[in-house]
């Protein structure tokens, strides 16, 4: 019997772990769900970053070190956290290999306070990429409209980058533009594009979060008919629009030249209603060529529990079209709810690099 994990990747999805910290690298804990629950990749933002940094042991002699060298708060995260993604690299390098670049991936992400600073995202873009120096880093750039000049340009340098914070489907056809112009760029310098390899993360879970509270508040029986749907629906059609993108004559010429296809990547796949599967997000969203990053709880029920019945997408994209005819003859605005979801995403991760910030600065200031 295989492991609905090995099932999953044998249908067509790279399962990436979405945490990090010292401890899982040094501990083995990495290794070992490469080893043994089909795990090819790990992705991580500012939250995850503040939550391992709570753990001062694990990063008490960096600490020390960055301490006595008078470092400021805000380096000593780029140099603590580089450090991680630069080893969690080292560990992904035989998958990397493997599967010639295609997975073996580990994302690390600028500074969410630049979401907005399109210049100050490429400088801090190429300044990760070149600090790490590993062909399977992934630099996380946000889709916001700042973000979509950055991904241009950064992609026409030749790194490989990891779109976040995607919600609607006009701003997804807007990222994979962006990918396609950063690719002609590249061409056109003479980098070599099949170097050079990018994921679109569409959020899902906190789709359905907002929706649903919405629907609840109309409350009507046809509205609370349409609750925890709306993350699937709005992903489906994601895939749908990936497949039409490089289907068209432009992508097709890059891919012609070597160029590789942006991978839909499913995030914040974590399940929040207690009244849907736990691996509802995993299950129901498989298809070739897509990632599924997952908190470490949901990963062990998909490898506990999870069924996995081949395609759950394409089959069910007509019926997703339906869908958000019903959810605006109700009442929600989609475009409202991605929208905010946007903002609300910057946000959270600023928030978060606060946070990391005040945990590095007063462990600096304890060793000074």
């Amino acid at each position: 019997m295989t492991s609905p994990t090995t099932q999953l990747s044998q249908a067509g999805v790279s399962i990436w772990l979405d945490d990090l910290s010292r401890e899982r690298i040094r501990s083995g804990s990495l290794a070992s769900l490469i080893a043994t629950h089909d795990v090819v990749g790990v992705t991580t933002n500012p939250t995850i970053f503040a939550a391992a940094l709570t753990d001062g042991e694990s990063y008490a002699e960096q600490i020390k070190e960055l301490a006595a060298a008078g470092v400021e708060a805000d380096e000593a995260v780029f140099q603590i956290t580089t450090s991680d993604v630069s080893a969690a690299c080292d560990i992904f390098e035989p998958v990397f290999s493997r599967t010639q670049g295609v997975d073996g991936r580990v994302s690390i992400e600028v500074s969410p306070t630049l979401a907005h600073d399109a210049s100050g995202t490429i400088a801090e873009a190429k300044r990760l990429w070149d600090k790490m120096g590993k062909a399977n880093a992934l630099i996380k750039i946000p889709a916001t409209l700042a973000g979509l000049e950055a991904i241009t340009e950064v992609i026409g340098a030749g790194i490989s980058v990891n779109v976040t914070l995607i919600f609607s489907l006009a701003r997804y056809d807007a990222v994979v533009d962006a990918y396609l112009a950063g690719l002609e760029k590249a061409q056109a310098a003479g980098i070599d594009l099949a170097s050079i390899h990018s994921v679109a993360s569409f959020f899902v879970s906190r789709v359905d979060t907002e929706i649903d509270k919405r629907l609840e508040a109309i409350g009507s029986d046809l509205a609370r008919g349409l609750t925890g749907m709306a993350g699937l629906a709005n992903a489906r059609l994601a895939y749908d629009l990936y497949e039409e993108k490089f289907a068209t004559p432009r992508a097709a010429s890059l891919l012609a030249s070597g160029a590789n296809r942006q991978r839909p990547l499913w995030a914040s796949t974590g399940v929040k209603d207690p009244n849907l599967p736990d691996t509802l997000y995993v299950t129901e969203l498989v298809a070739a060529d897509v990632v599924n990053t997952m908190p470490e709880k949901t990963l062990m029920a998909t490898f506990d529990h999870g069924t996995i019945s081949g395609d759950t997408i394409t089959p069910h994209v007509a019926a997703a079209r339906e869908f958000f005819v019903q959810l605006g003859s109700v009442g929600v605005d989609i475009d409202d709810v991605t929208d905010q979801l946007e903002r609300e995403g910057v946000d959270k991760f600023i928030d978060s690099w606060g946070e990391l910030l005040e945990t590095v600065n007063a462990a600096l200031e304890a060793n000074r």
